[in-house]
């Protein structure tokens, strides 16, 4: 049960310290991402939150994705 929830941690922080230049993706965080307290407190929400963070950011990403598209299709009109 704890290396479950070690696990879980670790992959959270991880996740974080990956993604902590793209919180606008995630329609989180300042618009400002290299201050390093931004960078921590991302780490320490995606320590948590994770699996939420990943659905949100796929949310994120098609509703970009069909914006791109759209764009493009009236580009071309």
């Amino acid at each position: 049960m704890n290396s479950t929830i070690i696990a879980f941690l670790a992959f959270g922080a991880c996740f974080g310290l990956a993604t902590g230049s793209y919180q606008h993706i995630f329609s989180e965080g300042p618009s400002r991402p290299g201050e390093p307290g931004n960078r921590l407190l991302w780490v320490l929400i995606c320590t948590f939150l994770w699996p939420l963070m990943v659905l949100t950011g796929m949310l994120s990403m098609w509703k970009l994705r069909a914006r791109a598209k759209a764009a493009a299709a009236a580009q071309r009109r």
